[in-house]
């Protein structure tokens, strides 16, 4: 009878091909950011019915599970888990979305965020799979830009992040974060996004500032009102911006002052 009991608990692990890991092998893995001040990011895994599986969500959907969405208690790491039954439909997951914000002011408005994710597939080619350190730890790597504007008519200054894909030698690609791993690679393991952050902001739209020493001063344009106000060759005439705490400068990003009027 013990066979019996053995062999059929066998084939019911075989026939899944999910959540039948080794007695004791954990079936999550652990996310952590390594992220600049003043950054956090948002979590997304979404499942899909998992290899083998004929079974399918109502509509053909996937599954999703969020981590750190607004309405949520903010978490410094993520456990997620491989492997999840939805509808009786046994589903594996297949991609992780990370949305990296960077907050450069107290208001809800003074962010921005972009993107970076790792696929997780059953079988990969040792070529496009991450790898892992002997403690168990994956890494992958980016680097984030903010580019500066100005908007409306008294001109605030706000900043835009791109983030870029970088390796662990520093080389930045066009692309934005990304690595893969097999389902196999990940049960108890930790994946760590290390973002570092440009030395240098830049200007979002070209031929609209002008570097000088100290940073930046913003082009007139044709008066203050003007909304684009491009350079177009006058590097004589700039207009004051306002910073977001309501500070009136003349030089980003080194302003030292304080002026109480527009020109």
């Amino acid at each position: 009878m013990k066979c019996v009991i053995q062999s059929l608990t066998l084939g019911s692990c075989l026939s899944l091909t999910v959540g039948c890991a080794a007695v004791g092998k954990p079936d999550s893995f652990t996310f952590i950011p390594d992220f600049p001040p003043d950054f956090k990011y948002e979590l997304k895994a979404i499942y899909l019915p998992a290899k083998g599986q004929t079974c399918s969500l109502p509509g053909g959907r996937n599954f999703q599970v969020s981590f750190n969405k607004p309405n949520m208690e903010y978490e410094a790491t993520s456990e997620i888990e491989l492997y999840r039954t939805v509808s009786d439909c046994p589903m594996a997951l297949n991609h992780v979305e990370i949305k990296i914000t960077g907050i450069f002011g107290p208001e809800r408005s003074d962010s921005s965020y972009d993107y970076a994710s790792f696929a997780v597939r059953p079988e990969l080619l040792e070529r496009h799979m991450g790898t892992f350190s002997d403690d168990g730890v994956g890494e992958f790597f980016g680097e984030c830009q903010w580019a500066f504007r100005t908007v409306g008519p008294k001109r605030y200054l706000i900043k835009l992040l791109t983030c870029k894909k970088m390796d662990a030698q520093g080389t930045v690609a066009r692309s934005r974060p990304f690595t893969a791993y097999t389902l196999a690679q990940l049960p108890g393991k930790t994946v760590r996004l290390k973002i570092k952050l440009a030395e240098q902001e830049k200007p979002a739209i070209g031929d609209t500032w002008v570097q000088v020493p100290g940073g930046w001063k913003r082009c007139m344009g044709d008066n203050f009102e003007d909304q684009y106000a491009f350079c177009y060759g006058n590097y004589k005439d700039f207009s004051t911006f306002k910073m977001v705490d309501e500070r009136i400068c003349t030089i980003y990003p080194g302003c030292t002052e304080n002026k109480d009027e527009n020109p």
